[in-house]
Protein backbone atom coordinates (compact mmCIF):
# COMPACT_ATOMS: atom_id res chain seq x y z
CA UNK A 1 0.00 0.00 0.00
CA UNK A 2 2.87 2.35 0.81
CA UNK A 3 4.28 1.90 -2.69
CA UNK A 4 0.90 2.58 -4.29
CA UNK A 5 0.47 5.81 -2.33
CA UNK A 6 3.95 6.87 -3.39
CA UNK A 7 3.13 6.10 -7.02
CA UNK A 8 -0.14 8.02 -6.83
CA UNK A 9 1.70 11.05 -5.42
CA UNK A 10 4.27 10.68 -8.22
CA UNK A 11 1.47 10.45 -10.80
CA UNK A 12 0.13 13.81 -9.65
CA UNK A 13 3.59 15.36 -9.93
CA UNK A 14 4.24 13.83 -13.37
CA UNK A 15 0.96 15.09 -14.80
CA UNK A 16 1.77 18.58 -13.53
CA UNK A 17 5.32 18.46 -14.87
CA UNK A 18 4.09 17.28 -18.29
CA UNK A 19 1.57 20.12 -18.52
CA UNK A 20 -1.53 17.94 -18.36
CA UNK A 21 -2.75 19.46 -15.09
CA UNK A 22 -1.95 22.75 -13.38
CA UNK A 23 -3.58 23.94 -10.16
CA UNK A 24 -6.61 21.89 -11.21
CA UNK A 25 -7.12 18.28 -12.27
CA UNK A 26 -6.72 15.01 -10.40
CA UNK A 27 -5.74 11.36 -10.69
CA UNK A 28 -7.06 8.41 -8.69
CA UNK A 29 -6.55 4.68 -8.34
CA UNK A 30 -8.90 1.90 -7.26
CA UNK A 31 -8.21 0.69 -3.73
CA UNK A 32 -6.27 -2.61 -3.97
CA UNK A 33 -7.86 -4.19 -0.88
CA UNK A 34 -11.32 -2.65 -1.18
CA UNK A 35 -12.42 -2.63 -4.84
CA UNK A 36 -15.52 -0.61 -3.94
CA UNK A 37 -13.33 2.34 -2.89
CA UNK A 38 -10.82 4.60 -4.60
CA UNK A 39 -7.81 6.66 -3.54
CA UNK A 40 -7.60 10.36 -4.40
CA UNK A 41 -5.71 13.31 -2.96
CA UNK A 42 -7.36 15.97 -0.84
CA UNK A 43 -8.28 19.25 -2.50
CA UNK A 44 -4.91 20.67 -3.56
CA UNK A 45 -2.71 21.40 -6.57
CA UNK A 46 -1.45 18.11 -8.06
CA UNK A 47 2.23 19.13 -8.04
CA UNK A 48 2.08 19.45 -4.25
CA UNK A 49 0.51 16.05 -3.48
CA UNK A 50 2.39 13.77 -1.09
CA UNK A 51 1.43 10.25 0.05
CA UNK A 52 0.00 11.60 3.30
CA UNK A 53 -2.43 13.79 1.32
CA UNK A 54 -4.24 10.80 -0.22
CA UNK A 55 -7.70 9.86 1.05
CA UNK A 56 -10.18 7.01 0.59
CA UNK A 57 -13.59 7.50 -1.02
CA UNK A 58 -16.71 5.41 -1.61
CA UNK A 59 -18.02 5.25 -5.16
CA UNK A 60 -20.78 7.74 -4.35
CA UNK A 61 -18.09 10.31 -3.52
CA UNK A 62 -18.30 10.02 0.26
CA UNK A 63 -14.88 10.66 1.85
CA UNK A 64 -14.04 7.93 4.35
CA UNK A 65 -11.05 9.37 6.20
CA UNK A 66 -10.85 13.05 5.29
CA UNK A 67 -11.54 14.48 8.73
CA UNK A 68 -11.50 18.26 8.33
CA UNK A 69 -9.51 18.16 5.09
CA UNK A 70 -11.24 19.57 2.00
CA UNK A 71 -11.93 17.21 -0.90
CA UNK A 72 -12.22 17.71 -4.65
CA UNK A 73 -15.63 18.84 -5.85
CA UNK A 74 -15.45 16.58 -8.93
CA UNK A 75 -14.55 13.37 -7.10
CA UNK A 76 -17.81 11.98 -8.53
CA UNK A 77 -16.08 11.59 -11.90
CA UNK A 78 -13.89 8.88 -10.42
CA UNK A 79 -16.42 6.98 -8.33
CA UNK A 80 -19.03 6.72 -11.08
CA UNK A 81 -16.49 5.38 -13.58
CA UNK A 82 -15.09 2.78 -11.15
CA UNK A 83 -18.64 1.63 -10.43
CA UNK A 84 -19.51 1.33 -14.14
CA UNK A 85 -16.19 -0.13 -15.32
CA UNK A 86 -14.72 -2.97 -13.20
CA UNK A 87 -11.80 -3.10 -15.65
CA UNK A 88 -10.69 0.44 -14.78
CA UNK A 89 -8.02 0.72 -12.10
CA UNK A 90 -7.09 4.39 -12.54
CA UNK A 91 -8.76 7.63 -13.68
CA UNK A 92 -7.26 11.00 -14.71
CA UNK A 93 -9.34 14.16 -15.09
CA UNK A 94 -7.65 17.17 -16.66
CA UNK A 95 -8.15 20.38 -18.62
CA UNK A 96 -5.07 19.96 -20.82
CA UNK A 97 -4.98 22.93 -23.21
CA UNK A 98 -4.59 21.20 -26.59
CA UNK A 99 -7.39 18.74 -25.81
CA UNK A 100 -10.07 21.27 -24.79
CA UNK A 101 -10.53 22.70 -28.33
CA UNK A 102 -11.59 19.25 -29.55
CA UNK A 103 -14.40 19.33 -27.00
CA UNK A 104 -15.86 22.56 -28.43
CA UNK A 105 -15.11 22.67 -32.17
CA UNK A 106 -18.17 21.37 -33.97
CA UNK A 107 -17.33 18.60 -36.42
CA UNK A 108 -13.86 18.01 -34.96
CA UNK A 109 -13.06 14.69 -33.32
CA UNK A 110 -9.94 13.71 -31.43
CA UNK A 111 -8.57 10.68 -33.25
CA UNK A 112 -5.20 8.89 -33.13
CA UNK A 113 -2.64 10.33 -35.55
CA UNK A 114 0.43 8.48 -34.27
CA UNK A 115 1.26 5.09 -32.81
CA UNK A 116 1.69 6.47 -29.30
CA UNK A 117 -2.01 7.30 -29.06
CA UNK A 118 -3.66 4.14 -30.35
CA UNK A 119 -5.72 4.06 -27.13
CA UNK A 120 -7.96 6.73 -28.71
CA UNK A 121 -9.34 4.02 -31.01
CA UNK A 122 -11.89 5.26 -33.53
CA UNK A 123 -12.04 8.64 -31.78
CA UNK A 124 -12.91 10.06 -28.39
CA UNK A 125 -16.60 10.22 -27.40
CA UNK A 126 -17.98 13.53 -26.11
CA UNK A 127 -19.81 14.18 -22.85
CA UNK A 128 -22.34 16.98 -23.30
CA UNK A 129 -23.27 18.07 -19.80
CA UNK A 130 -26.31 20.01 -21.07
CA UNK A 131 -28.00 16.68 -21.73
CA UNK A 132 -27.87 15.91 -18.00
CA UNK A 133 -27.76 19.32 -16.31
CA UNK A 134 -29.49 21.70 -18.71
CA UNK A 135 -28.08 24.87 -20.24
CA UNK A 136 -27.22 26.73 -17.03
CA UNK A 137 -24.64 24.55 -15.25
CA UNK A 138 -21.06 25.53 -14.46
CA UNK A 139 -19.93 22.46 -16.49
CA UNK A 140 -18.56 20.75 -13.37
CA UNK A 141 -19.43 17.17 -12.40
CA UNK A 142 -20.75 18.09 -8.97
CA UNK A 143 -22.70 14.99 -7.95
CA UNK A 144 -23.09 11.28 -8.50
CA UNK A 145 -25.89 11.75 -11.05
CA UNK A 146 -23.60 13.79 -13.32
CA UNK A 147 -20.77 11.34 -12.69
CA UNK A 148 -23.01 8.54 -13.90
CA UNK A 149 -23.90 10.53 -17.02
CA UNK A 150 -20.20 11.01 -17.74
CA UNK A 151 -19.53 7.30 -17.25
CA UNK A 152 -22.35 6.54 -19.69
CA UNK A 153 -20.74 8.81 -22.31
CA UNK A 154 -17.36 7.14 -21.75
CA UNK A 155 -18.91 3.72 -22.31
CA UNK A 156 -16.19 1.20 -23.08
CA UNK A 157 -13.70 3.79 -24.38
CA UNK A 158 -10.38 4.78 -22.81
CA UNK A 159 -10.89 8.53 -23.07
CA UNK A 160 -13.84 10.92 -23.10
CA UNK A 161 -13.97 14.62 -23.96
CA UNK A 162 -16.03 16.93 -21.77
CA UNK A 163 -17.48 19.85 -23.72
CA UNK A 164 -15.97 23.18 -22.74
CA UNK A 165 -14.24 21.56 -19.77
CA UNK A 166 -11.56 18.99 -20.49
CA UNK A 167 -11.32 15.23 -20.55
CA UNK A 168 -11.21 12.04 -18.50
CA UNK A 169 -8.82 9.17 -19.14
CA UNK A 170 -9.12 5.61 -17.81
CA UNK A 171 -6.77 2.63 -17.80
CA UNK A 172 -6.17 -0.77 -16.20
CA UNK A 173 -3.23 0.65 -14.21
CA UNK A 174 -2.11 3.95 -12.73
CA UNK A 175 0.97 4.20 -14.93
CA UNK A 176 -1.07 3.58 -18.08
CA UNK A 177 -3.62 6.22 -17.09
CA UNK A 178 -0.80 8.76 -16.76
CA UNK A 179 0.69 7.62 -20.08
CA UNK A 180 -2.64 7.99 -21.86
CA UNK A 181 -3.36 11.41 -20.38
CA UNK A 182 0.05 12.67 -21.49
CA UNK A 183 -0.20 11.25 -25.00
CA UNK A 184 -3.77 12.47 -25.47
CA UNK A 185 -2.38 15.98 -25.06
CA UNK A 186 0.50 15.18 -27.44
CA UNK A 187 -1.90 13.71 -29.99
CA UNK A 188 -4.14 16.78 -29.80
CA UNK A 189 -1.21 19.07 -30.60
CA UNK A 190 -0.09 16.85 -33.48
CA UNK A 191 -3.60 16.59 -34.90
CA UNK A 192 -4.07 20.36 -34.90
CA UNK A 193 -0.68 20.85 -36.58
CA UNK A 194 -1.50 18.23 -39.22
CA UNK A 195 -4.87 19.84 -39.92
CA UNK A 196 -3.08 23.12 -40.67
CA UNK A 197 -1.06 21.32 -43.34
CA UNK A 198 -3.90 19.33 -44.88
CA UNK A 199 -6.16 16.35 -44.20
CA UNK A 200 -4.65 14.09 -41.51
CA UNK A 201 -4.21 10.39 -42.19
CA UNK A 202 -5.60 8.83 -39.01
CA UNK A 203 -4.75 5.38 -37.74
CA UNK A 204 -7.12 2.66 -38.86
CA UNK A 205 -9.04 0.81 -36.16
CA UNK A 206 -6.67 -2.17 -36.38
CA UNK A 207 -3.60 0.05 -36.41
CA UNK A 208 -4.88 1.73 -33.25
CA UNK A 209 -5.30 -1.63 -31.49
CA UNK A 210 -1.92 -2.95 -32.64
CA UNK A 211 -0.13 0.28 -31.73
CA UNK A 212 -1.74 0.38 -28.30
CA UNK A 213 -0.70 -3.19 -27.55
CA UNK A 214 2.86 -2.50 -28.66
CA UNK A 215 3.55 0.89 -27.07
CA UNK A 216 1.70 0.39 -23.80
CA UNK A 217 3.80 -2.66 -23.04
CA UNK A 218 6.68 -0.20 -22.64
CA UNK A 219 4.97 2.00 -20.04
CA UNK A 220 7.73 1.63 -17.47
CA UNK A 221 10.13 3.52 -19.74
CA UNK A 222 8.21 6.83 -19.94
CA UNK A 223 7.09 6.48 -16.31
CA UNK A 224 10.72 6.30 -15.13
CA UNK A 225 11.71 9.24 -17.33
CA UNK A 226 8.81 11.45 -16.31
CA UNK A 227 9.15 10.58 -12.63
CA UNK A 228 12.86 11.44 -12.62
CA UNK A 229 12.18 14.72 -14.46
CA UNK A 230 9.42 15.74 -12.05
CA UNK A 231 11.54 14.90 -9.01
CA UNK A 232 14.55 16.70 -10.45
CA UNK A 233 12.58 19.88 -11.00
CA UNK A 234 11.18 19.68 -7.48
CA UNK A 235 14.64 19.44 -5.96
CA UNK A 236 16.23 22.11 -8.19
Amino acid sequence: MHDLLADLAAANQILADQGVVDAFGHVSVRHPQHPDRFLLARNMAPSQVRPQDILQFAFDGTPLDAGDRRVYLERFIHGAIYRARPDVMSVVHSHSPAVVPFSIARGARLRPVCHMSGFLGAGAPLFEIRDAAGAGSDLLVRDDRLGTALADSLGGANFVLMRGHGSTTVAPSLKLAVYRAVYAEVNARMQMQAQQLGDPEFLTAQEAVSAMESTEGQVERPWALWKAAAQSRRSA
